[in-house]
């Protein structure tokens, strides 16, 4: 699952936020009401502004939360989408903490200023102003709840099936927020450019929100199978073999899929190992990172049923430039997708494809990859496999891999491994490569 670019996703982010401002001073222009004194116009701007900044931020998060297919490949795979997901969800609880403070610091601007100058509120009575008391409320308690959802989203203890049964109250949190926002919004905003996006956008993330609630995301995508093979290696690796119902339709190799074992643990990303054969069998390799996953082994028996949803994911090995050196960089279970590539370019030859597969490992003479891999290149003479095994002192590096292409006019890495190491690796090509760089890195994150 190739990690976003901290540049494009930036410039992402970046054209979002500059599209809801430019809304936003359109709308500004338009008003025809009277301005307060400078000190309050300030005040009231920035409470509305981090407001729909805010919510329109949450409205996002909930679209994006629907794992859309259709913007796999805009936005180059599902992986991306979730990493867009992730910042614009601290984004939208970064800008409600403003609005909060914002509205907080009401008595001092009035110490600072006095009351002079500020607009006279609007006045509602009735049905309409316990409606906008009950939004102020809940406004307030929303603030409190996403920042604590972030806090534990951020913090990677926190056990991941505790984190996905609390995570699944989101939608309920931000139905509350819509609630707030409609309520509380300039009445104004709703004839204005302001009003209209906001309205598409909390539409948006209300239709999200009921899909999440009602368990129908990726629900289409979803396929029942039963587990018909388990493995443990030495490293920690399990290894599952299924058995998959019509009408799973295929994957491509390096794709990946949320898997559910055990309904209350919920569903886990997982790369498929190996390559489509068109009759419904898929193998996963799943590393005991959590104490689920290090469990998986014991807890799981020939037999289980088992639920699939996918595929998903833009991981391929599709050439780019037609003179880019290829190389293939896998650590541990990183290996997991080059598994499947080398198991399609087994049952498809493509002779015309070149290609450096470099896989790391602790230890060489007990880790199973090694052989694996030395059985999947067999036959395959345009890809040559480079062990490199750190108990023998052995570990790549950038410079290597310049040593190895010194006029490589372009270079394409496809990796998937420690982020640390990637990020060490891409640094130092970039600084020293002569010709272009592509770097896909395999990272996937839910949290």
């Amino acid at each position: 699952m190739a990690k976003m670019k901290p540049k494009k996703l930036n410039i992402t982010l970046a054209l979002i936020t500059a599209g809801i401002l430019i809304i936003w001073g359109w709308s500004y222009q338009m008003s025809t009401t009277i301005k307060a004194s400078l000190p309050w116009e300030i005040y009231d701007n920035g409470l509305y502004l981090s407001g729909l900044l805010s919510i329109a931020f949450m409205s996002v998060t909930m679209m994006l939360a629907t794992r859309p297919a259709w913007l796999e490949t805009p936005f180059n795979g599902l992986d991306q989408i979730y990493r867009l997901h992730k910042w614009a969800g601290i984004l939208a609880v970064i800008f409600a903490l403003s609005h909060w403070l914002i509205e907080m610091g009401d008595d001092l601007v009035k110490a600072l200023f006095g009351r002079a100058g500020r607009l006279p509120d609007q006045d509602f009575s009735g049905f309409t102003h316990m409606m906008r008391e009950a939004a102020e409320g809940i406004g307030e308690w929303g603030v409190y709840l996403v920042f604590a959802m972030l806090i534990l989203t951020l913090w990677k203890r926190f056990p991941y099936n505790l984190w996905h049964s609390v995570h699944r109250a989101m939608p309920l949190i931000y139905l509350a927020l819509v609630f707030h926002a409609v309520w509380l919004a300039p009445l104004v905003w709703w004839q204005q450019p302001t009003g209209w996006l906001m309205g598409l956008l909390l539409a948006g993330g209300s239709f999200a929100s009921v899909l999440s609630i009602k368990g129908l995301i990726g629900k289409s995508r979803r396929v029942q199978g039963s587990i018909t093979s388990i493995s443990t290696s030495t490293m920690g690796i399990t290894e599952v073999k299924c058995q998959l119902e019509h009408p799973w339709k295929g994957h491509r190799a390096g794709q990946f899929a949320f898997v559910t074992f055990e309904p209350s643990e919920g569903a886990h990303p997982f790369t498929i190992a190996s390559s489509d054969h068109g009759n419904g069998q898929i193998t996963f390799h799943i590393k005991g990172l959590g104490d689920y996953t290090r469990q998986l082994g014991y807890r799981l028996t020939i037999g289980d049923p088992v639920t699939v949803e996918g595929p998903y994911g833009q991981f391929n090995f599709k050439q780019r430039k037609h003179n880019a050196a290829q190389v293939w960089i896998a650590g541990g279970i990183g290996v997991t997708p080059f598994l499947a590539w080398l198991e399609a370019l087994q049952n498809q030859r493509e002779d015309s494809l070149e290609a450096e597969l470099h896989y790391s490992t602790h230890d060489g003479a007990t880790d199973p990859f090694v052989k694996r891999l030395q059985a999947a290149c067999i036959g395959l003479s345009g890809i040559q496999l480079q062990i490199h095994d750190s108990s023998q002192g052995h570990k790549l590096t950038a410079e290597q891999l310049l040593t190895q292409h010194p006029k490589a006019k372009a270079m394409e890495v496809w990796f998937c491994g420690p982020s640390s190491w990637a990020n060490t690796l891409e640094k130092k090509l970039r600084e020293n490569l002569q010709g272009s760089l592509s770097f896909r890195q395999e990272a996937f994150e839910l949290r």
